[in-house]
């Protein structure tokens, strides 16, 4: 891979979840917390006014020993594809990034109240931003089977 570069978090992921278990993480209500060292109340100003965020985090309690640069069945089950890392949304990635869309629930100061957050306690926020809709995919979504399988419990 090529040099490393450094970021530094926004702000951590405040939940009840300390363990990153698969399934049901709309019943965990999260927030997070800015950094108010770098930012004031102005920085999420007018994030309200959306339904959804798209968050981007850090997987940052994943080993390197789990680190996933192959192909591998999704949550390790023989009964689907076995498939690359880029072709799946799993925690053991190269660069440990998420990405989740979720609802906004509030904005309070510097914290951003959120539903559906699949990120547990203490992890680090590298960027948050508003959905919008010309930024979603446009023409008809395309996934397989397997895919839908696996979200039916996730939220």
């Amino acid at each position: 891979m090529s040099d490393p570069f450094l970021m530094s978090p926004v702000g951590h992921v405040r939940c009840d979840r300390t363990e990153a278990i698969d399934d049901d993480w709309d019943s965990v209500p999260a927030r997070i917390e800015l950094d108010t060292s770098v930012f004031d109340l102005e920085a999420l100003m007018g994030l309200e006014t959306f339904s959804h965020a798209e968050v981007i985090f850090l997987f940052d309690q994943v080993p390197d020993a789990k680190i996933v640069t192959g192909a591998r069945h999704p949550r390790g089950n023989t009964d689907w594809p076995k498939i690359g890392i880029f072709a799946q949304r799993g925690k053991n990635r190269p660069n440990r990034l998420g990405a989740t869309v979720c609802e906004i629930l509030s904005v309070d100061g510097t914290v951003l109240h959120l539903k559906g957050l699949d990120a547990i306690d203490g992890t680090p926020v590298l960027d948050i931003k508003p959905v919008m809709s010309g930024f979603q995919p446009r023409g008809t979504l395309r996934e397989p089977g397997w895919s839908k399988e696996i979200m039916e419990t996730y939220w």
